[in-house]
């Protein structure tokens, strides 16, 4: 009699792939089917076949590199935070965090910073990993700000100044990477980066001679929610937390998805 493949014979009490994908948001049983046909379904590390059993508890489930979100404790708050507000656990001047008014169960942590002075969109979690891929410079993940600056005794924002932030400013701490910069009326700047250094936009605005009034972060990736009023919070959708996943995985090439393909177990 023939044993069943090694997969089947650690998880035969698991749940079909399929199943667990079509189930967090992937798509159908058969979009599901589809994908992992198509090899681009991987199972910790290794090249997943349909019909394969996976435990959604332990098993690392990866859709194109994105990591398919599958524990049950794992939580995602989206809070669109007020000033004065500090993005740390606790603090030792006492001041509100962006934690006060969350579930005191399980412990999340803030994604990234927002300054004391800033408002806007943070996201709050306790899955590390996903945390570190939305902060990760590596990922590229686009960060959306409304900033209002102090025009001085100029109308507007000039031209030369905004070309000078899309193509990068001199910082202490190195040039900056090009920016989306538009100025959608006078004296307020929409403003899109990839990157996250401390008080960047600050110091962006600083450089070209526009401080900044006030800071509002409107997108983090694929996220925004104009409804959300501030200083409330709610949980994230899981399609919401697919498309972090998405927006944030590192894309195999086609000579590796290839590579992958070739080598699926028989």
């Amino acid at each position: 009699m023939t044993e069943p493949p090694l997969w089947e014979q650690a998880s035969p009490e698991g749940e079909r792939l399929q199943k667990v994908l079509a189930t967090r948001g992937w798509g159908s049983r058969r979009v599901s089917e589809e994908l992992i046909a198509a090899g681009r379904v991987t199972v910790n590390g290794e090249v997943a076949v349909l019909g394969r059993r996976v435990d959604p508890e332990r098993d690392l489930i990866e859709v194109d590199g994105a990591p398919v979100g599958t524990k049950a404790d794992l939580v995602y708050y989206l809070l669109n935070k007020t000033t004065g507000v500090v993005t740390t656990a606790k603090d030792t001047h006492g001041r509100p965090t962006v934690l006060d008014d969350l579930p005191p169960e399980p412990r999340v942590y803030p994604v990234g910073r927002l300054d004391a002075d800033s408002e806007g969109l943070i996201i709050v979690t306790n899955d590390g990993e996903l945390a570190n891929r939305i902060a990760h410079p590596s990922t590229g993940l686009e960060k959306e700000y409304l900033v209002e600056v102090s025009l001085g005794g100029s109308r507007e924002v000039p031209a030369g100044a905004i070309r000078t932030l899309r193509d990068g400013v001199e910082l202490d701490d190195g040039r900056t990477a090009p920016a989306e910069v538009s100025q959608p009326s006078p004296g307020v700047l929409r403003i899109v980066i990839h990157e996250g250094r401390n008080r960047q936009i600050r110091r962006m605005c600083d450089a070209v001679g526009f401080p900044v009034a006030r800071l509002v972060r409107t997108r983090i990736g694929p996220l925004s929610d104009r409804r959300l009023k501030p200083g409330t919070w709610r949980p994230l959708t899981d399609e919401e937390v697919r498309s972090l996943a998405v927006a944030t995985a590192v894309k195999p090439s086609r000579a590796e998805r290839r590579a992958r393909m070739n080598r699926r177990p028989d």
